[in-house]
């Protein structure tokens, strides 16, 4: 019985270096398996090709420090290229105008849309009275609009382009225009 405590010892150390190898795969595996998810969740980079355009898609993204960003993509055969400009708020002018009876709230958000850094012009009255709140735009500012309607809490649907049929006298050269409605007669609304 002597020759059976070495095989026993014997077992038991290959039964714990099993474990120990086990425990090695397995951690291996769950790295290989990280690295893997961590690679396959990245955006592809695509190489710019002189194909014909597509499409395009501008998309805007505005930083904290009041400067909005426009990426356009251009969509070629399998492949895409961007452009991206700037343009800090400061640059854009601004007018807000009350189209309510309620008294005081073209400055109220003038002051709003103007902690932002855009180039607010003196805030005025509109020539008729609206019931929802809009948000104009020039040529080459939708993206300014956009950014100003969220931050008064004007829905994207009510932001359109800059035509004659504004009711504010005297914005001709004017970037946004943001006509103040019976939706947001209370301040802070």
């Amino acid at each position: 019985m002597d020759e059976d405590e070495p095989t026993s010892a014997t077992h038991t150390t290959a039964a714990r270096l099993s474990v120990v190898r086990a425990g090695a795969v397995l951690l291996i595996f769950a790295i290989a398996v990280a690295v893997l998810v961590a690679v396959g969740t990245r955006p592809s980079v695509s190489t710019p090709s002189s194909a014909t355009t597509a499409s395009s898609t501008p998309t805007t993204v505005t930083s904290a420090g009041g400067a909005s960003t426009t990426t356009t993509t251009t969509a070629h055969h399998h492949t895409s290229s961007a452009t991206t400009t700037t343009q800090p708020h400061s640059s854009v002018s601004v007018v807000v105008a009350n189209a309510t009876s309620t008294s005081g709230l073209a400055a109220h958000y003038s002051t709003i849309i103007g902690a932002a850094g855009y180039n607010m012009k003196p805030a005025t009255n509109a020539s008729t009275s609206v019931p929802n709140s809009v948000v104009y735009y020039a040529a080459g500012q939708q993206a300014a609009a956009l950014d100003i309607a969220n931050s008064i809490g004007v829905k994207p649907a009510q932001v359109q382009p800059l035509t004659t049929a504004v009711p504010v006298p005297g914005v001709a050269g004017t970037d946004v225009v943001v006509v103040i409605g019976q939706d947001l007669a209370t301040p802070g609304s």
